[in-house]
């Protein structure tokens, strides 16, 4: 079967709904995602968007906060650019109905979180991105220019090589026409035709075996366009958030949002010291990549598993208003935050790197467009600052959607695709092959790729992972294919970019940090 739209949006959350809001004024727009509409990276964000807005802040005030957090490789115009913009975009997002918390006087009850130096975070009690999740699925529904697949899986991107042409890496002349997109129903790869193509695929947490990432983040858009020979940048730097929920029984972690630090809250060893003092002059508001490795080395230091998160000392009354759903879920685990101590470990949370684009968005594959946490813009450097993500999702939905709004009236729909071929195929006997083999990678990747990292270790990872690649490969040739045979295909090349980068990256700068290069190299 084909479909045909002027724009095809690959993905759900805030980037992806954001740009088919917009586009939708000039063309037909196609949405696949492969779970529910709001089962989204977007809709598990506590904390909030990042934006100026006080009289007594400045841009160049959050402009500098990002540098810093960045760790000397933003690129300057990127953040400029982002954190400029910020203000108008938050206002369009107001518009569609996204409602953020307010003091008695009206004005925004803006947060502060780790390496801001001023209160200046939107956010909807401890629940942001649900909000903002809601309010945009809302818009999007009652769109009648938007087409809505749910549970769709892209299955990888359509370029010249499936013309039967050879595609070469960093060749100007690769040109994307859709997608391949397995239908959950009939179990058949359909092809999904556009004049654009947007991933807007989110991050990658699942790839790791702690993490607050929905099951449905493994990387696949990032995947795909790798594949597709589009250039891919900056894969070594993973955010590990520094406190997650500590419940070994509990998949994902669930998020302890930065701004309960921004309100008070302080870190604690099993002692009951407060430790941040001896890392950072900043103690618990320093950037993330810090404070996780000050959580990290005291968890060392100690043998446990976790360390505490303690609000005791905070108005009871407050908390609970502010932090209404940390609240009641740590009274699932029998913690009453106003009284008990929280346990809190790290957990992989947030990707910096992934598809390279310009300012306008743009891959370096023609009609090609990315944005949100699988993108690379250059805003992060090495270290993503706390509610910056969401920031940058909009800018580049909005710089995204100008662009090719601009460009598709001139761009002819390729319809020459051929379709998918599995004759012979057939399903996988065991399931258990493809789970187990994911399972082998998410151990891989928490104890030898994770927030202290070394050459021994790295080497041991990708040793392990090319045994997978080749059991995984074999698997995928042989096979019909399924939601779990592309996600493990998916998270393999995911793995395999993050270890070749950080093996690439011989000093330790933000989020990246080794044993065996403990120190930053010199800038060009």
């Amino acid at each position: 079967m084909i479909h045909k739209s002027d724009f095809l949006v690959i993905g759900s959350g805030l980037a992806g709904l954001m740009y088919a809001l917009k586009v939708s004024k000039f063309g037909t727009v196609t949405v696949v995602t492969k779970s529910k509409i709001d089962n989204t990276n977007t809709s598990f964000a506590q904390g909030g968007i990042a934006t100026v807005q006080k009289v007594n802040d400045s841009y160049e005030n959050h402009i500098q906060d990002t540098l810093i957090a960045g760790d000397g490789i933003c690129n300057e115009k990127v953040v400029r650019t982002v954190v400029t913009e910020g203000p108008e975009m938050i206002k369009e997002l107001i518009d569609l109905g996204a409602k953020f918390d307010k003091k008695a006087d009206g004005s925004f009850d803006l947060g502060k979180e780790g390496g801001h130096s001023d209160n200046r975070i939107f956010h909807h009690k401890d629940n942001t991105g649900f909000e903002i999740q809601r309010a945009l699925t809302e818009q999007v529904l009652k769109n009648k220019n938007i087409t809505i697949y749910e549970n769709f899986y892209a299955v990888d991107l359509i370029t010249q090589h499936q013309l039967g042409y050879t595609v070469i890496r960093n060749k100007s002349d690769i040109e994307c026409y859709g997608a391949y997109v397995l239908n959950p129903e009939t179990e058949k790869v359909e092809r999904f035709l556009s004049k654009i193509t947007y991933l807007a695929t989110g991050g990658l947490g699942n790839i790791y075996d702690i993490t607050t990432n929905p099951k449905v983040a493994t990387g696949d858009g990032i995947a795909m366009a790798y594949r597709a020979k589009a250039l891919i940048s900056d894969m070594e730097f993973v955010q590990f958030h520094p406190t997650a929920l500590y419940n070994k029984n509990e998949r994902p972690s669930f998020l302890i949002t930065e701004a309960l630090r921004g309100f008070g809250a302080i870190l604690r060893n099993k002692k009951g010291d407060a430790f941040m003092i001896k890392y950072d002059e900043r103690k618990d508001l320093a950037p993330r990549d810090i404070v996780a490795r000050a959580i990290d080395t005291e968890m060392k230091i100690s043998g446990d598993e976790f360390v505490y998160l303690d609000a005791t000392h905070l108005d009871a009354e407050q908390l609970k208003s502010h932090f209404p759903n940390i609240y009641k879920k740590c009274l699932t685990l029998e913690i009453d935050i106003t009284k008990n101590y929280i346990p809190v470990a790290p957990a992989a949370h947030y990707l910096v790197g992934g598809v390279k684009v310009d300012e306008e968005a743009k891959t370096s594959v023609k009609h090609l467009y990315a944005a949100g946490e699988c993108s690379s813009t250059g805003l992060h450097g090495a270290n993503r600052l706390a509610s910056n993500s969401l920031l940058e999702a909009l800018v580049y939905a909005d710089k995204a959607a100008e662009s090719s709004s601009n460009i598709f009236k001139d761009i002819q729909l390729n319809e020459d695709i051929p379709i998918w071929q599995d004759e012979g195929m057939t399903h996988p006997e065991e399931m258990i092959l493809i789970t187990q083999e994911f399972k082998e990678l998410q151990q891989i990747m928490t104890y030898y790729v994770g927030i202290v990292r070394s050459n021994l270790r790295l080497n041991r990872a990708l040793n392990r992972l090319e045994i997978i690649y080749r059991e995984t490969q074999k698997l995928y040739d042989r096979s019909k294919v399924s939601h779990e045979i592309c996600e493990l295909r998916n998270a393999v090349n995911i793995a395999y970019l993050i270890i070749k980068m950080a093996k690439a990256r011989k000093e330790s700068r933000g989020l990246h940090y080794t044993v065996d290069y403990p120190e930053k190299g010199k800038i060009l």
